[in-house]
């Protein structure tokens, strides 16, 4: 028998990639191998997730690259898939990363494994048996909001046709069209099923991506995930497309397009006449209401732009307290920013200018302009009076007229006259001519009176039928306007009123109120907040012309998750309880091990001539928990002892605290903070310069003791970095890194109340 070897081949990899799968499963773990290595190969093709965390997976086996020299990544899934120890996720790295990236990480993951789940099921693929168990949990939730119209009563579930509907590669439109072909199938039954179907898939992705999102290392008290889409449900240019493009604009091998799993927000349309039938239509821009997370955390809101229209600019609005922040979608990439520069194509400002400018201002000059319909109307309407009056003064001359008695005289009239001279000119004679007196009845003059009053009467007609004929026109332009305004109105508070206005610095926005914005990120923040506060997202999809129904679909992956502030600093030493009362002896290491990956990073970061460096160090004395983390009690009221509680109670412990804080994302930014318990000190600083410092500015022992305090844990990071940079670098790296942190370790100044004093000045054993 004569085996082909392809077949061969195709068979024995597929056992591998379903025992792969099945191993997995079976021990329920967060990822398989095979999502394992598409997880990898996302973040490799991803600029934005490459940049951010792509350096915390490592492959270690051998690089399989095309001919031209780039990394073949579509081979590297199927070593990764059959040796999933060859790719190490460092979580503990990941995790310092901001949350945004995470879930965009952990989303693109669960569409990827729901998409490939979906179509499996509908084409019947031997793969879906390592599918089933999810499946049946997506399964469940949808059951719960679907009609009985797509239930297959006979199987106790949704009816198989369902499976073609539930295709992520039909656009909203065909959708729509299959439910059509089902028995009994109401509107408002299909509408149940298309906004059911919208519920079960965030429901489904968002469960998947917080399973992801926390095997990555992220943590949260609050995990928000949405897909929406907007626009008009047609078929969207690539959305039939497999696989997926990169903010460049090249296709991404191995990385499926799967547009088709946003849902739209839909609703029925109400017909306008007999033969009309209602309509499934999606919104043309959705609103998404969230809460801030209140609790003293950070807010953040991170934005994954799909389905991208380079000719149209996405628009999203973030709106609180009636505040609008803006976020416009790039000529050239899918990254949004709060700069509305757009080089080419229409922008949603555009469409409301043309609405406002032009065709509100061109009806309202025809209205209300120097020679608009009142003009006109009121000119007409003043010649019909006048014409009126004229009718009015004619009739009574005609009347007067007919009043008037007929008149007889002997002297001939100039007709009797001139037909005497033809009579005598013809030889018939003066003499035999009959002159008879002449009769006047005024019937010329009465004939040209009527004339004058007909046509006096057809020229007030006109007048009328033309007044007529402007105010039906000017009643048809108001309505036009009104229309026009409505949809302006729409537009406009779709924007929001209130446009809150920002700096920009190196790609990061700071808004008047302090919320921020990071274009390299992607991530808008509330700053942290005691308050749970109600605000709404609003994804808007640009139409071809105000008035236009057609506007082609966007869609946005949302993700909230709260934050601790400063969470995603590459170093974070906290060094809780470290010191002796009333001392400012440290004797613990202040790095470790775990900490050398991001102490490597931050040597590169001062390696890196472009980043400018910084080292703020701060004496915060009393300290005082918020709930999140410990911050300065800023009125420094003093206990005169631990009381019935002792010194080592957690409410006093986690409040003698010093932390080191090391930011690399743009500039390096090394923070160094020092917080005491509320229980007064009797610590004597050992130079009098500095008790004078203390007595002039009126600062507490305890201020002047967590001064000292953040002094020795700078002396100690020199030490150490002097030596991990010999360690880590080459000689002349290590060098630069050495010259660069002294330089500004000199012009440290530690501040504490309204003072700030040299490192220099402060005595450190």
């Amino acid at each position: 028998m004569v085996i082909d070897k392809s077949i061969f081949m195709k068979q024995f990899f597929f056992f591998l990639f379903i025992t792969a799968f099945s191993v997995v499963f079976g021990q329920n773990e967060p990822l398989s191998p095979v999502e394992r290595a598409y997880l990898f190969h996302i973040v490799k093709k991803s600029p934005i997730l490459n940049d951010h965390i792509g350096r915390y997976f490592e492959y270690t086996g051998d690089e399989i690259r095309f001919a031209n020299g780039n990394v073949n990544y579509d081979s590297l899934e199927s070593v990764i898939i059959n040796h999933p120890e060859k790719l190490i996720i460092r979580t503990d790295e990941i995790a310092k990363s901001t949350k945004g990236i995470l879930a965009e990480a952990a989303n693109k993951t669960a569409i990827w494994e729901l998409n490939k789940m979906l179509l499996a099921k509908r084409t019947k693929d031997a793969i879906f048996d390592t599918y089933k168990s999810r499946y049946t949990d997506f399964e469940k939730i949808l059951m719960n909001y679907m009609p009985t119209s797509v239930m297959n009563d006979e199987q106790n579930g949704l009816h198989t046709r369902m499976d073609n509907v539930l295709n992520p590669s039909l656009s909203l439109e065909d959708k729509v069209a299959q439910l059509g072909s089902f028995r009994k199938m109401s509107n408002d039954d299909a509408l149940q099923v298309i906004r059911g179907i919208s519920k079960s898939i965030n429901e489904y992705v968002e469960k998947r991506t917080k399973e992801i999102f926390v095997h990555l290392g992220g943590d949260y008290t609050t995990f928000v995930n949405i897909l929406t889409a907007a626009g008009d449900g047609s078929i969207t240019s690539g959305l039939l497309e497999e696989r997926e493009k990169d903010e460049k604009g090249r296709w991404n091998k191995g990385l499926p397009r799967a547009i088709g799993l946003f849902p739209y927000e839909v609703y029925l349309t109400k017909p306008t006449a007999k033969k009309e039938q209602p309509k499934i239509e999606p919104m043309r821009y959705t609103t998404t209401d969230l809460k801030t997370v209140g609790e003293n955390r950070v807010t953040n809101l991170h934005f994954d732009v799909w389905g991208y229209n380079a000719s149209k600019q996405t628009t999203v609005v973030i709106e609180k307290n009636g505040k609008s922040y803006h976020l416009f979608g790039s000529g050239e990439t899918r990254f949004l920013s709060p700069d509305s520069t757009f080089s080419s194509g229409e922008t949603f400002k555009s469409i409301i200018n043309q609405l406002e400018f032009d065709l509100i201002a061109k009806i309202t000059e025809k209205i209300d302009g120097k020679r608009g319909y009142d003009y006109w109307i009121e000119t007409y309407t003043q010649k019909k009076r006048e014409t009126e009056l004229k009718i009015i003064k004619s009739e009574k001359g005609y009347s007067d007229l007919s009043y008037s008695p007929i008149t007889t005289s002997s002297k001939p009239s100039a007709k009797v006259k001139k037909a005497k001279k033809r009579a005598v000119k013809a030889g018939v004679g003066a003499d035999n001519w009959d002159a008879a007196p002449t009769t006047d009845a005024g019937k010329k003059s009465k004939g040209k009176g009527q004339q004058t009053i007909v046509d006096l009467y057809n020229q007030f007609d006109w007048y009328k039928a033309k007044i007529k004929e402007l105010e039906k026109e000017k009643q048809e332009a108001i309505d036009l306007r009104a229309k026009y305004q409505l949809k302006l109105s729409e537009f406009k508070r779709v924007m929001g009123y209130n446009w809150v206005p920002y700096t920009e610095k190196n790609g990061f926005y700071t808004f008047a109120d302090s919320s921020t914005f990071d274009l390299y990120t992607q991530e808008f923040q509330f700053q942290a907040s005691d308050k749970v506060e109600d605000f709404e997202v609003r994804l808007v999809a640009i139409p071809d012309s105000p008035l236009s129904t057609n506007a082609d679909e966007v869609m946005l992956h949302l993700s909230l998750v709260d934050s601790k502030p400063n969470y995603n600093a590459r170093i974070q030493l906290q060094l809780v309880d470290q010191f002796e009362s009333d001392k400012y002896e440290l004797k613990k290491e202040l790095f470790t091990q775990k900490d050398s990956l991001s102490v490597r990073q931050f040597f590169e970061a001062l390696l890196d001539k472009d980043k400018q460096f910084k080292i703020i160090a701060r004496g915060q004395g009393i300290g005082k928990w918020n709930g999140v983390q410990v911050v300065k009690d800023v009125t420094e009221n003093e206990k005169p002892s631990y009381s019935s509680v002792s010194k080592e109670d957690e409410q006093y412990k986690r409040l003698r605290l010093s932390e080191v804080l090391v930011n690399i994302e743009r500039d390096i930014v090394i923070e160094v903070n020092s917080f005491t318990d509320p229980v007064k000190s009797n610590f004597v600083a050992p130079k009098q310069s500095v008790e004078n410092l203390k007595t002039q500015y009126k600062l507490s022992n305890n201020e002047i003791l967590s001064v000292y305090r953040t002094a020795t844990i700078l002396r100690k990071m020199r030490e150490e970095i002097s030596v991990l940079a010999g360690t880590y670098l080459k000689r002349e790296e290590a060098k630069i890194v050495i010259d660069k942190f002294n330089r500004q370790y000199d012009k440290i100044k530690v501040s504490v109340g309204k003072v700030s004093i040299k490192l220099s000045e402060l005595s450190v054993n």
